[in-house]
């Protein structure tokens, strides 16, 4: 591999975690989820920083901590919102490879309905959430050096990956 750290970047539930923490052990290197590294940092779950201060400020502690990351290498597990901006696709490409989790609606849904962790999951419908998906889909497309299939077994997926990193 090339680059430094690996960017993985897909909606809510797509498995970025599982599959980050699968990945890194493959490469033996380190793996960090982006979320609960911000929660660190915040000193608060991510609910309460989005209860407290807003979405605009997580988006920024957002770009601010995929910069930081960027620079310890490593796989990250982003956010489901990390990589729609231009400007964190750009921090991301600038230090390393994004690739997206491309999983379908509905196994992403059965694992994030009703998840309170997950504040914007936890306070919109069905409806809402597949409006989003089908929104930042194109997003995460062009946004992504490559796109895995998520719908296959968490091996699967590290296996997919790795062909997208040599």
């Amino acid at each position: 591999m090339n680059r430094k750290t690996v960017y993985l970047c897909g909606f809510m539930g797509c498995g970025k975690s599982t599959i980050g923490r699968l990945l890194a052990k493959r490469l033996g290197t380190g793996f960090t989820d982006l979320d609960t590294y911000i929660e660190k940092k915040e000193g608060l779950r991510i609910p309460e920083i989005f209860e407290k201060y807003g979405e605009d400020h997580f988006r920024a502690a957002e770009t601010e901590a995929l910069e930081e990351l960027g620079a310890a290498g490593g796989v990250v597990a982003t956010g489901g919102g990390a990589l729609l901006s231009d400007a964190n696709a750009q921090t991301a490409a600038n230090n390393g490879t994004a690739i997206f989790i491309d999983t379908p609606f509905e196994i992403c849904y059965g694992r994030i309905k009703g998840d309170k962790n997950r504040p914007i999951a936890y306070n919109s419908t069905k409806e809402q959430l597949l409006e989003r998906f089908e929104y930042r889909r194109p997003l995460y497309m062009k946004n992504s050096r490559a796109a895995v299939d998520g719908s296959g077994t968490p091996l699967g997926i590290v296996e997919q990956i790795m062909k997208n990193l040599i």
